[in-house]
């Protein structure tokens, strides 16, 4: 009878045994949010892989699987333009985009956007959005959207263009591929602009469709394969700014644990200075890559070219201040700014 009980025993006590291995396996299956992630970066872009697959990575890591991200590329779900409405509306959980792409919704978008001639090195405007709180702004108007604002990375934006530019003349007559309160500046400053998404910009650049485009600097240039048909990279910057941004559904991010919802915002802001301080590292040696091995040089504009884009630039900043209260406070503050660095 005993060894009976023990034949029937010995299953139940491993089906006991397979239930309480299985069980914490299906109960963290149930436990996994998943977010779709539609990037204004083509795959072919740097900062595709560099900032985007490293977000996804860290915050899979961190939450311990928890939260995976599903990346899509630009224009993948909807066009770049469309994302933050996209996101606003939880159609999405998360997305990246330019600040100009939100300019319709965000009165301080063109200032984020980068005013032109602004800031002469990175760590002023990395200084301006961290400690001066303007991404505080930032997120305050974004979270009237019900989205949750977080800039990846600051640096600078240069053009690439076919032939150099050695007077005004020469800039007046460029076309350029543009965007955000860049494209309004270029304009006004005299020149041709266009916009086109990224995936059109090397054949548009390649045909003579544009003379010149901007996508980031060095890296983003290089990355795009601009330099095969585009061999002047022009400076100074046009504007350094925060011209990539994360953007989350703040309901999306509600739905997380307290746990988590602090790893993710976390993250966000390491990514900010890491991603800004790798960018500076990677520019330079993506410079002397370019200029050795494509032939690239650096086309730094006349004297009178920039003092006369300098101009303009100051007359571009004013606009934008006049969108609302909170764009003017940001440029006074930012106008300080430059005062108290000699600048103004």
């Amino acid at each position: 009878m005993k060894s009976m009980l023990k034949k029937l025993l010995v299953p139940a006590g491993l089906l006991a045994l397979a239930v309480s291995a299985v069980a914490p396996q299906m109960a963290i299956a149930q436990d996994v949010t998943k977010w779709r992630v539609q990037s204004h970066w083509p795959s072919a872009s740097s900062s595709y892989q560099d900032s985007l697959v490293r977000l996804k990575n860290e915050i899979e890591r961190r939450t311990e699987g928890r939260l995976e991200l599903q990346l899509f590329e630009s224009g993948a779900l909807f066009k770049p333009q469309e994302t933050f409405n996209a996101v606003s509306r939880g159609i999405i959980q998360m997305g990246t985009i330019s600040p100009g792409y939100a300019q319709d919704k965000m009165t301080l978008a063109g200032i984020a956007s980068g005013l032109p001639f602004a800031f002469q090195n990175v760590w002023e405007a990395a200084y301006f959005h961290k400690q001066m709180g303007f991404e505080d702004m930032l997120r305050e108007e974004a979270a009237k959207h019900g989205v949750y604002w977080s800039t990846d990375k600051v640096y600078p934006t240069e053009m690439v263009v076919k032939k150099p530019i050695n007077s005004w003349e020469d800039f007046t007559k460029l076309k350029i591929r543009s965007s955000g309160a860049l494209q309004k500046f270029l304009d006004e400053a005299g020149a041709s602009t266009t916009y086109l998404p990224g995936g059109e910009l090397y054949p548009a650049l390649d045909t003579g469709v544009v003379d010149g485009a901007h996508w980031g600097a060095v890296q983003g240039a290089a990355s795009m394969s601009f330099y095969e048909v585009a061999k002047n990279h022009v400076r100074p910057a046009l504007n350094i700014a925060g011209t990539d941004v994360i953007i989350i559904s703040q309901k999306a991010l509600d739905k997380l644990s307290e746990r988590d919802q602090e790893i993710v915002k976390q993250i966000l802001d390491e990514q900010f200075w890491y991603r800004t301080n790798e960018y500076l590292y990677q520019e330079q040696i993506a410079l002397q890559k370019a200029m050795k091995e494509q032939g690239v040089k650096v086309n730094v504009l006349p004297e009178d070219v920039q003092a006369r884009l300098r101009e303009v630039a100051k007359k571009t900043w004013e606009e934008e201040g006049k969108r609302s209260d909170k764009s003017a406070e940001a440029l006074q503050k930012l106008k300080t700014f430059l005062s108290d660095l000699g600048y103004q």
